[in-house]
């Protein structure tokens, strides 16, 4: 079993939080968690490529203009540059944030990560 498959449960629980904080009508929450499920899964092809296509479902549903702009090069980016390992950690996956940033990643977040990097 690979980092792929053992980052993507808590990918999946990041993203069923952002489904639930949507749901509840809460856009704000539900995009820091697609952000911490973008931190997480940004190293897999697959998930990262998966958690741009959930935030641009999010901005087209809120009809965020420059967030649908932003998700589209993401989306390519994520598919193309990932498994070359281009990818900045901890970045956040948003617009609001140059695509080339790294950025700290979160204590139990990089917890979550050396586990799914370490084989059992």
């Amino acid at each position: 079993m690979g980092f792929a498959s053992r980052i993507r449960p808590h990918v999946a629980a990041e993203l069923r939080h952002a489904e639930a904080a949507e749901a509840a009508g809460d856009a704000a929450r539900a995009f820091r968690h697609l952000e911490r499920a973008h931190v997480l899964g940004q190293a897999s092809t697959r998930e990262h490529v998966r958690v741009h296509l959930r935030m641009l479902g999010w901005a087209l549903r809120q009809r965020r203009h420059a967030e649908i702009r932003g998700q589209l090069p993401r989306i390519a980016g994520a598919a193309t540059k990932t498994a070359l390992g281009l990818v900045p950690t901890g970045n956040t996956g948003g617009a609001n944030i140059s695509p080339f940033k790294r950025l700290t990643i979160p204590s139990d977040l990089q917890a979550r990560i050396a586990i799914a990097r370490s084989p059992h």
